[in-house]
């Protein structure tokens, strides 16, 4: 499946704000990081799986993951995910 579009929409050595398109069928693989990441979705269905709990999401919904949690997901329907991490992820520069 392919890869959402990555935007870096802003960025602090302390928190970074990033936009992902996603079209219907793309994903985004289970991986963790050291960040706090917060998901806020502006459009679009996707369903999550944090430490496998798996759910749906859609326009409006926002949640946590923890530092160090496994995540990824699968979108159900294309739209833009806007996550905010802390602290920055230097990866995506």
């Amino acid at each position: 499946m392919p890869d959402p579009v990555r935007s870096v929409l802003a960025h602090a050595p302390d928190l970074m704000v990033v936009r992902f398109a996603f079209a219907t069928g793309d994903s985004g693989a289970l991986h963790s990081h050291p960040h706090v990441q917060s998901t806020y979705v502006q459009s679009g269905r996707y369903r999550f799986t944090i430490d496998e709990r798996a759910f749906e999401v859609g326009p409006g919904d926002a949640f946590i993951i923890p530092s160090g949690a496994t995540h990824g997901c699968l979108c159900l329907e294309g739209g833009d995910l806007i996550d905010t991490f802390t602290p920055r992820r230097d990866d995506f520069l």
